[in-house]
Formats: C-alpha cells, sequence, structure tokens
C-alpha cells in the first residue's frame, strides 16, 4: 500500500475511532445524576469543558505510577483530575500531588475524597484551564486526555525540565513515539476499554555539533530519537541514538557510547 494511503487511512481511522468514543460518552453524560444531599455525584461520560469524563480504572492508576516510578521526593500533577483517584493515589505513596480540573464540582468532591482517604495534607485540587496552567514544577505528569489536547500541549511539555515524566491512559502524543507502553488485560483486572498506559521521557535538547576530546558529534533531534555524524581519529561514522532525559546513548562506527547532557555540554565515553 502506497505510504500516503496508508497515512491517509490511518488517520481517519484514528478519526473515526476517537469521534465515535466521544458520541458515546456523550450519550451516556444525559444520564448524569445531579447533586444529592450527601454530595456531588459524577457519571462517567458526562461532558466537561475539552473531554468527556470517563473514570481511570484504578488499576492502571496504579499502573502508571509505577511506570513513572513515583516516590515521596515527587511532585505529580494530573491533569483534568475528575473525581480526584490519581492524585490521592500518588499522595498515599508519599508524593505531593496535584488535580487540575475544570470542573469546580469535581475539585470540591476531590477534596472531600482526599479528607476521607487521610492525604488531604499532600493532596491538593484546583479549578484551572489546563491550556492556562504552569506545569514547571512538576516531575510528573499524569492525563487521560484525547490526543489533540495531547497535541496542543506537547509544546509546554516538551518544554520542561528533562526527565520529567510523562504517562497518559491510551491516548497519545502524535508522533512522539512513547518511551515505554504497558496494557493491562482483563485477567489482570482492567474490565474497561483503557486499560493501556503510555510513558514518556521529557528528552533534553542536543541537537547540535559538540566538541569532545577524542572528536566531535553532530546531531540531528526528533523528539528523543537521534541522528548525525561522529568524527573521530580522522573517520566519521554514521550515528544513531536516543536522549531519555539527560542521559544520551549513541551508536557509531561499530561502538556504543553513552553519556549525559549536561547543561549546554555533552560529555560521552
Amino acid at each position: 500500500m502506497p505510504a500516503v494511503s496508508l497515512i491517509r487511512r490511518t488517520g481517519l481511522a484514528v478519526f473515526i475511532a476517537a469521534f465515535g468514543t466521544l458520541a458515546f460518552a456523550q450519550a451516556q453524560a444525559q444520564q448524569v445524576k445531579p447533586a444529592t444531599a450527601s454530595g456531588y455525584e459524577p457519571q462517567s461520560g458526562q461532558e466537561g469543558k475539552d473531554v468527556v469524563w470517563v473514570p481511570t480504572p484504578q488499576v492502571l492508576v496504579d499502573k502508571m505510577l509505577d511506570m513513572a516510578k513515583v516516590t515521596p521526593n515527587d511532585f505529580v500533577m494530573d491533569l483534568g483530575s475528575g473525581d480526584g483517584r490519581t492524585v490521592i493515589t500518588a499522595a498515599k505513596r508519599g508524593a505531593r500531588a496535584l488535580g487540575v480540573e475544570y470542573n469546580p464540582d469535581m475539585v470540591e468532591l476531590s477534596r472531600r475524597n482526599a479528607l476521607k482517604e487521610g492525604v488531604s495534607g499532600k493532596a491538593s485540587f484546583v479549578k484551572a484551564d489546563l491550556f492556562e496552567t504552569d506545569f514547571s514544577k512538576a516531575s510528573v505528569i499524569t492525563m487521560f486526555l484525547l490526543p489533540d489536547i495531547n497535541i496542543k500541549l506537547r509544546p509546554k511539555i516538551l518544554g520542561l525540565k528533562p526527565g520529567t515524566r510523562i504517562v497518559s491512559n491510551s491516548f497519545t502524543m502524535g508522533d512522539w513515539d512513547a518511551d515505554e507502553r504497558a496494557t493491562i488485560s482483563t485477567a489482570d483486572g482492567c474490565t474497561t476499554s483503557w486499560c493501556t498506559a503510555l510513558l514518556w521521557i521529557v528528552p533534553a535538547r542536543v541537537a547540535g555539533t559538540h566538541k569532545l576530546p577524542k572528536g566531535e558529534v553532530a546531531l540531528k533531534q526528533e523528539f528523543q530519537m537521534l541522528t548525525g555524524t561522529l568524527t573521530t581519529d580522522g573517520n566519521t561514522y554514521a550515528l544513531e541514538g536516543r536522549v531519555r532525559g539527560e542521559d544520551v546513548s549513541i551508536k557509531a562506527g561499530g561502538r556504543e557510547y553513552r553519556g549525559k547532557m549536561n547543561g549546554q555540554r555533552l560529555e560521552l565515553r
């Protein structure tokens, strides 16, 4: 199949799938329960500002935080935090966590849930627009947003500190391939359509020419993937490589080199 035809068919399939998911969720939104004396009761599929709300299965929440290697040293931000389950789960692991949610009823529900779970000291929630929120202090960002929202947020995410971990429920970042992907089976406890976690590590910016003790490296960068040349001992070799946070690995001339981006300086060994 010609590449252009394949791209067109793939793009159409993604659009149809996303439209079908949204239409189904919007139909469910008509079944939203009103607030009761015991508090606000959200319904899966209810409409939000940018996406409909569908809760992430708890087993996948756990997997997403496992993949991000969340520790008490982390500051986790959940974009579109819904009922607060991801923030609360991160707080139970000792991390400071913040949920960003546009629906004020969801924000209040999340605060009550955090208090009930005994983590209100570490779990907090704000009513805010994702596109107007500062992510720069986060070491981990979690999300369950549609692909077009992810794409709009992508430049902001790529500008974060190298090594920041990004985890998404099911939806991609377009042509920025995930560093890791994991799907939880029905047998392992995920019984909905949303059982895949995708992890990205924000890469350092390494493109350019770098002088090294043994030669010179010229790098071109496409997200975390590298191409270019290594010149050493009078020879020039084509290279390919990868960036994971500040860690850099390249292969050239039958050898593998590993190192780190230290500020603006590339160090390889």
